[in-house]
């Protein structure tokens, strides 16, 4: 029996010494997660034998354990490369078309802008419906970066929320009653701002707006486009405005720009290319606490203008919050979000398969992935430009090493005494 005892005491001696240099070798692993042999001691059993009587026979490596502790975050300065600060594991399709998970964030993109792993997994998270669009939590897809083309223009009023022109501004109470003539005078003038609006193809049209007081709180609101010759320019009403004896905005002011309003004539040959707007567009001044217009007894000053419409953009950066959302950036000024990556967790975490590669499959021990989004629940956050380095302590590993190898030598010994009992007694006479 003690013969099989060492030779135990060796076989788990051994694993001990295979899980550390596994750990050793993948110490600079991305995302690697440690493990750890862990033994159980073997008796042999017998009928009738009273507790504690039984001598035992051995040790056996009852599981390798693994350690899923959280990695230090490095920063790389790549903006593909995630990490994951807390719990949850990323989501990849294989390229069999399986299932995996993975704390290894070092990212890239295929030739379609899909966001794939160095072993061509596709990394998967929720896509918006439309782009732009809010993105809804449902069932996970491939993340595709807008990659392949910029972003088309669109037209100003034609946005699907909030669309038109914004403006917050205050006209000084004490401004002079005047007639609106056409064109302007320059006293009518002294109180204007303006913007660029956008035509169907991204083509800018510089609208003047002009505020004129016609009467005792109220205002005549006069847009204004300048043609390539004062007789080609074009000047129309937008609305009008009241206020109140505290100066606030009364009723709900209808500040229009009318469909059709501006022609290509008036701003040169060919720009735009057809009448412009295609439909109404409303100017909103008349929100307390958000846009809108005041007729207080101090200078008049624009606070904030803003339209809806933009010119055509190229995808000028990508940048991913902690909240897994991918933010595509255009030379236009616009941002579209393209999708969210998404998180997974499992309840028994010890349960899940390890296989090549860094990855991790689902098991019946595991139990079912719950799927979420980043710092929501208890899911971690996504840090962008970093990634998430092994939790192997390569110092305690070393140790481990020595004390292993040290068990190794013992069990070792206890075979050879055993052989040398065993010759003694062959030796007797």
């Amino acid at each position: 029996m003690s013969f099989g005892t060492g030779l135990s005491g060796l076989n788990a001696a051994s694993k001990n010494l295979d899980v550390i240099g596994h750990n050793i070798a993948n110490a600079n692993t991305t995302g690697m997660k440690a493990g750890r042999a862990e033994f159980a001691e073997m008796y042999a059993a017998s009928l009738g034998a009273a507790g504690g009587s039984n001598g035992g026979i051995g040790v056996s490596v009852a599981t390798v354990a693994q350690m899923f502790t959280q990695g230090n975050i490095k920063i790389t300065g790549n903006n593909l490369d995630l990490a994951i600060n807390g719990e949850g594991m990323f989501k990849v399709r294989m390229t069999d078309g399986s299932v995996a998970y993975t704390r290894n964030g070092e990212f890239k993109l295929d030739k379609e802008g899909r966001i794939i792993t160095n072993n061509g997994a596709r990394l998967q998270g929720y896509l918006p419906p439309a782009p732009g669009a809010p993105i809804p939590v449902g069932a996970t897809a491939d993340l595709v970066l807008p990659t392949g083309a910029g972003i088309a223009p669109r037209e100003t009023g034609s946005a699907p929320i909030n669309p038109g022109i914004f403006i917050t501004a205050n006209l000084p109470a004490n401004a002079p009653t005047q007639t609106v003539s056409t064109p302007l005078t320059a006293e009518q003038r002294k109180y204007g701002t303006g913007l660029n609006l956008y035509d169907q193809q991204g083509n800018a049209i510089p609208l003047q707006i002009y505020f004129v007081k016609t009467a005792a709180n109220q205002w005549s609101v006069i847009g204004r486009v300048e043609g390539p010759t004062p007789l080609t320019s074009w000047q129309g009403s937008l609305g009008t405005v009241n206020f109140n004896a505290a100066g606030q905005v009364t009723g709900t002011p209808t500040l229009t720009l009318n469909s059709g309003t501006i022609t290509p004539n008036l701003v040169g040959p060919g720009v735009p290319s057809a009448a412009f707007p295609s439909s109404n567009v409303s100017i909103n001044v008349g929100q307390p606490g958000a846009w809108t217009l005041t007729q207080y007894g101090s200078p008049f000053a624009v606070y904030d203008i803003k339209q809806d419409g933009y010119a055509r953009g190229e995808l000028a950066s990508i940048v991913i919050s902690e909240q897994g959302i991918i933010t595509a950036r255009y030379s236009n000024g616009v941002s579209q979000d393209a999708g969210q990556v998404a998180l997974v967790r499992f309840r028994n975490l010890q349960g899940l398969e390890p296989i090549n590669g860094g990855y991790w499959r689902e098991t019946f021990t595991s139990g079912q992935p719950i799927e979420g989004q980043p710092l929501t629940g208890r899911f971690g956050s996504v840090r962008q430009n970093a990634l998430e380095e092994s939790n192997v302590d390569l110092t305690q590993e070393l140790v481990n090493m020595i004390v292993a190898q040290r068990h190794y030598q013992a069990n070792a010994q206890t075979i050879k005494t055993q052989d040398q009992v065993q010759q003694t007694l062959v030796n007797l006479r």
